[in-house]
């Protein structure tokens, strides 16, 4: 829960403060103006001296000298202090005094001087320059921060041997700002995780971004930016961002020394140049739930350790499978198989070690980076709205923006979307193309670890024939994910300014077809879909219009509303309203036929009828506040 104290002293302040309030579910507005007239002491000392901390973002309301006065003598570290923003009682101008990156203060200000259309004033370099806040980019991504200062035993921090201490504020400061000031840099991504999809969309012009260490020319750079599971050794500095990625299956002999066996695993990690950061958790068969070493290494690293069934662990094909450990456990392997489980992952970055410790006992590991981090090849269905271009999703756009190869279906969707597409990537019509000339193609650019985007009008889940391309993916072990669309049926509510769900006449929405070469599903025959007199969204049925239409009568009036859309959003779109009596002849008429959305209902252009959520009677949570006096 995010706490927000809105300190005001005057009563312009006080209303104002009860204006913004609104933009925070808990947020308190403390007027200090009665205090101070009727005791004669300074009430905004009072409240912070009690206060200062238990909030996470503190609002003063008046003259910025006062807002620094108050909160000087509670100023500890910008690690810890909450964000503080100070705004003058007309909201013209929103300031960051505090916490400006870790704490949120500049993100803070932004909305506020939205909330009043005022000016957010922002005075650090990275956020002026619109570049990566370095010092927050760990806490906003889940990543943990190290640095290397390009020379081996230097004031760094990081003492020989060690798998990297934490991160000293003077060295990171000083990589802060060869970043900030421009310097030539390397960022290098071997994983993927929101966090690098993020880097690669704002990525400044001084930086140059790779996927491989050993593609990079340091000599070129004076400082390597590394979201990564490794450990890297380099001439220039290097500030590691380690993300949680590598899990970890191990098996032991009983009672294993927990002192030898956290020696043994370090020694492993520092050995294959891995982070001990980036380890996610421990893995084991569950007759091992309670030996004390891995417990305590877990509890050491601070990372969960999770056993698995001997059914669950022979769900997996290892590479290295023991007969030896299935005549004792009845498993074919613990280590390999614990790695794969915890990863989601079918292969190993570390296959099974066996290690002998000085004591005699021995211990196995293996490891496994999770399924969703490892940088291979991925395909993405991406649902390209109804035809506009700027109505794809913005993560839809990003994708295009960063996409290898994109395939898109020329008849159903704008080439300008295409025009999204970056330098260098191949950007195929598939109208000529089989399926199968299709995933050849894809198999190509998947080998090399690329991003493919597979380009489909509206929404990919209607009427998108995607099913027969991820049957072919499952088989082929193609890893794909699928991002919606804005489908056009919500395109033609929009041109309409209509809503398809209007109260105490309309509730639900049909989306269907007519029964054309393809015949319907006994149950969803269109004359027994209008018995609902739903509002009903017709797709690719403009062909056989006299039919729907005879099969809509049955249960709709013929008055009733009916729109006709070719290619709504596109720059030839055309639209024809009238009554469904009409449908067959508006459809006749203009010659339509493919790419044609019929809506029927009494919800199209309706204005009568209201909603209750915005009802002055209707209560909730969010539509209360009022100020607190101190």
């Amino acid at each position: 829960m995010n706490k927000t104290a809105i300190i005001a002293s005057t009563d312009s302040g006080v209303e104002l403060g009860l204006r913004i309030m609104k933009e925070f579910p808990h947020a308190v507005v403390v007027s200090t103006r009665i205090h101070e007239q009727v005791t004669r002491i300074p009430a905004i000392a009072v409240f912070l001296q009690d206060n200062y901390r238990k909030f996470d973002n503190l609002v003063f309301i008046g003259a910025l000298g006062i807002c620094v006065r108050s909160i000087a003598p509670h100023l500890e570290d910008k690690h810890t202090d909450p964000a503080v923003i100070n705004m003058d009682d007309q909201g013209h101008f929103v300031q960051a005094v505090v916490s400006g990156h870790e704490g949120g203060a500049n993100a803070l200000a932004a909305k506020l001087a939205r909330a009043t259309a005022g000016q957010a004033v922002i005075t650090t370099s990275s956020d002026l320059q619109q570049l990566w806040a370095l010092d927050t980019l760990a806490a906003e991504f889940n990543w943990k921060v190290f640095v290397k200062s390009g020379q081996k035993d230097s004031t760094s921090g990081i003492a020989p041997g060690d798998n990297h201490s934490p991160t000293p504020a003077k060295v990171f400061n000083q990589l802060i700002s060869l970043f900030v000031n421009k310097r030539p840099t390397a960022v290098l991504l071997d994983l993927k995780d929101k966090g690098t999809q993020y880097l690669e969309r704002t990525k400044p012009a001084f930086a140059d971004i790779y996927y491989a260490f050993e593609e990079i020319d340091l000599s070129k750079y004076e400082l390597l930016i590394a979201v990564t599971y490794k450990n890297y050794e380099a001439p220039i500095p290097v500030l590691h961002y380690h993300a949680p990625v590598l899990n970890i299956g191990m098996g032991c002999s009983r009672d294993i020394e927990p002192e030898l066996l956290e020696q043994s695993f370090r020694e492993q990690f520092q050995s294959k140049g891995l982070a001990v950061a980036a380890l996610k958790a421990i893995g084991s068969i569950d007759i091992k739930a309670d030996e004390t070493a891995f417990i305590a290494l877990a509890a050491t690293l601070g990372v969960p350790f999770v056993t698995f069934t001997a059914d669950e662990l022979n769900t997996q094909t290892v590479p290295n499978a023991s007969e030896v450990v299935l005549s004792k456990l009845g498993v074919h392997s613990v280590s390999e198989a614990s790695a794969m489980l915890l990863s989601g992952n079918t292969g190993l970055l570390l296959e099974k070690q066996k290690i002998t410790v000085s004591s005699g006992k021995k211990h196995t590991l293996a490891i496994a980076i999770d399924k969703s981090a490892a940088r291979k090849g991925e395909v993405v269905i991406v649902g390209a709205g109804p035809g506009d271009a700027a109505l794809i999703s913005i993560k839809g756009k990003q994708l295009l923006e960063t996409a290898d190869l994109i395939l898109y279906a020329g008849s159903l969707v704008p080439e300008e979307l295409t025009h999204y597409a970056k330098a260098g990537a191949v950007v195929r019509n598939s109208a000529s193309m089989t399926l199968e000339d299709q995933i050849a193609l894809m198999e190509v650019h998947y080998a090399k670890g690329h991003l493919i985007v597979r380009l489909q009008s509206g929404d990919p889940s209607i009427y998108g024939a995607i099913q027969e391309q991820m049957t072919i993916f499952d088989e082929k072990g193609m890893e794909y994910a699928i991002v919606p669309g804005i489908s056009s049926f919500q395109a033609a509510a929009a041109y309409l300014k209509s809503e398809f769900t209007i109260p105490e006449v309309v509730q639900s929405i049909i989306l269907t077809r007519g029964a054309g070469k393809t015949p319907l599903p006994e149950n969803e025959k269109l004359n027994e879909m209008a018995r609902h007199k739903a509002t009903m969204c017709i797709f690719l049925s403009a062909t056989i219009a006299k039919s729907v239409q005879a099969q809509l009568l049955e249960h709709y009036a013929p008055e009733t509303p009916v729109a006709v859309l070719y290619r709504v959003t596109w720059k030839d779109e055309a639209v024809y309203t009238g009554q469904l009596k009409d449908l067959a002849q508006i459809i006749r008429d203009n010659k339509l036929t493919l790419t044609t959305l019929v809506i029927v209902g009494d919800a199209i252009g309706a204005r009568k009828n209201r909603s209750h959520l915005y009802s002055p009677e209707w209560k909730h949570t969010f539509r209360t506040g009022k100020a607190v006096k101190i």
